[in-house]
């Protein structure tokens, strides 16, 4: 890893785009660590969308001051892999850049750079983009924060990633990649979601279907319901356990006429319109989901 107290050693020419990312991420670092002390210290509410604004800055400067006669691709290899290689590594890193994870967000502001900027990158190339993207969505999620037991450390910045690269995947038609970023995009969003009261329907959506990404989940859901009506409409009434499962099994896609509610009694009637309603509700969702996920609306 760069030593951030001499940036400059870390390339052989001095217009080299790896000394404006050094200085960039070090200085967004600090920023970054200064929003995380607020935090902590009570005196600021979560929202990344302050710093979001200011990374976008930092690589718009770095992309404009990008020289690209003089900077070239090597193959089908990224213009910055040493910067993606050297992530895991941060012993060069005071205690203020520690805290910030200025090796991830080093990286995340190469891939930007690499993304944005004016050479054309191969089918090859988006493929690894993605991958690195991924990783670090995934990495700036589950960071350690000193002093802190959340995982959580820039939820708003791994969504940025997980959009990223579900963007690259879907260039190179990868359908797999795309949904599995799609979930983990929808999970980092509502882990950024303030006050956490909000993040109940998007827990509720993940639990059920993966927010759409895991329908099969829904026939567990599904299968829970018809246990529930079944063993409540048994004790409710005289029915055997095998009538009454019949009768639940029936009543979930297509609802029972009068004829067979003659001995179920009021609260046996009750039981089954509810389960009529929620087994409308529950394979309606579920067939839309399968028909999205099939032919990709």
């Amino acid at each position: 890893m760069t030593d951030y107290d001499n940036p400059v050693t870390h390339v052989q020419f001095g217009n080299s785009p790896d000394i404006w990312i050094d200085q960039h991420a070090t200085g967004y670092a600090q920023e970054v660590a200064d929003y995380l002390d607020e935090l902590s210290a009570g005196t600021r509410q979560p929202d990344e969308k302050p710093l979001l604004d200011s990374f976008n800055n930092h690589v718009e400067k770095v992309v404009t001051a990008f020289d690209h006669t003089k900077v070239k691709h090597r193959g089908d290899s990224l213009l910055f892999t040493d910067i993606y290689d050297a992530a895991d590594d941060n012993t060069a890193m005071d205690e203020v850049l520690q805290r910030a994870h200025v090796e991830l967000l080093m990286a995340l502001l190469a891939a930007e750079v690499e993304l944005r900027g004016p050479l054309s990158l191969s089918r090859t190339q988006n493929i690894r983009l993605a991958e690195i993207y991924e990783e670090l969505g995934h990495r700036l999620l589950t960071a350690t924060l000193p002093g802190r037991r959340t995982k959580t450390f820039l939820p708003g910045h791994a969504a940025m990633a997980f959009l990223r690269a579900s963007g690259l995947y879907a260039l190179d038609e990868d359908v797999d990649a795309q949904d599995r970023c799609g979930l983990a995009l929808a999970r980092a969003r509502r882990s950024a979601t303030y006050p956490a009261w909000r993040r109940s329907i998007g827990w509720i959506s993940d639990l059920l279907c993966g927010y759409g990404y895991r329908p099969f989940r829904l026939l567990g859901f599904i299968a829970a319901q018809l246990l529930l009506f079944t063993v409540a409409l048994w004790l409710s009434t005289a029915l055997p356990i095998t009538t009454s499962l019949h009768m639940c099994l029936i009543n979930f896609l297509n609802p029972v006429g009068l004829g067979d509610l003659q001995q179920v009694g009021l609260i046996g009637r009750t039981l089954l319109m509810i389960e009529a309603y929620a087994g409308i509700v529950s394979t309606s969702v579920f067939f839309a989901l399968l028909v999205r996920r099939w032919f990709r609306l």
